[in-house]
């Protein structure tokens, strides 16, 4: 999507698009027509989005390069940068919450929307991933990898109740619950002290692999 026209004349364009996407559905509405109802060209539609497909999905474009600046920065806490990416990302999709509804509804009834929305989910995991392995490069990718889903599905499950319900969902609800997910996996900064069952001391011999020692703890834990 290209970046030479204001985002509100872009907004504008979805707009005009899911409205007659909703009216006469998604297969029966030509590019021409979105063109039309949001009054600019069709050379100029096609140079600022690729497809009539693609209008439904432009915010994602925009929020996604927005968070590889976001975490291209120093980070104290990688875990918690990642947390935070996705507050970004809630707060920019709940500024518009009718808007928002709209192509939630929309993106529902297209099986092949349905498809890509799933593609888009994946790269914002993806991103999470990458930049957890890039900034903690000695943790377990799979831990990452956990942690990345997690977070996404946690962002999901909370704005999806805002799409289905007639009031708005306070930020605040998504980050209780991206908390409570870092507490879960130990790597919160709560200044709370552990509690005696939260700290676990272990002896082994010197020469004991750190493979053995972590199989042995997890063993234990379990």
């Amino acid at each position: 999507m290209g970046d030479e026209a204001p985002q509100s004349a872009l907004r504008a364009v979805v707009s005009a698009a899911l409205d007659l996407f909703a009216a006469q559905g998604f297969e029966a509405t030509s590019v021409e027509q979105i063109a039309q109802a949001a009054g600019v060209s069709r050379s100029t539609f096609f140079r600022q989005f690729g497809g009539k497909d693609d209008v439904v999905f432009a915010d994602h474009e925009v929020v996604l390069e927005t968070l590889r600046q976001h975490l291209a920065q120093r980070h104290a806490n990688p875990w918690a940068a990642v947390c935070e990416s996705s507050m970004i990302v809630y707060r920019h999709f709940a500024a518009e919450p009718e808007l928002a509804r709209r192509r939630y509804a929309i993106v529902r009834a297209v099986p092949a929307l349905r498809d890509r929305e799933i593609v888009t989910v994946f790269r914002y995991e993806r991103l999470f991933h990458d930049y957890l392995r890039t900034a903690l490069p000695s943790v377990d990718p799979a831990h990452s990898i956990a942690f990345a889903a997690s977070v996404t599905a946690v962002h999901n499950h909370v704005f999806r109740q805002q799409l289905r319900g007639p009031r708005r969902v306070p930020i605040s609800v998504l980050s209780n619950a991206l908390d409570d997910l870092m507490r879960r996996f130990g790597v919160h900064d709560d200044p709370t002290p552990p509690a005696d069952d939260d700290v676990v001391v272990a002896v082994f011999p010197r020469r004991m692999p750190p493979a053995e020692i972590a199989r042995r703890l997890t063993a234990q834990l379990d």
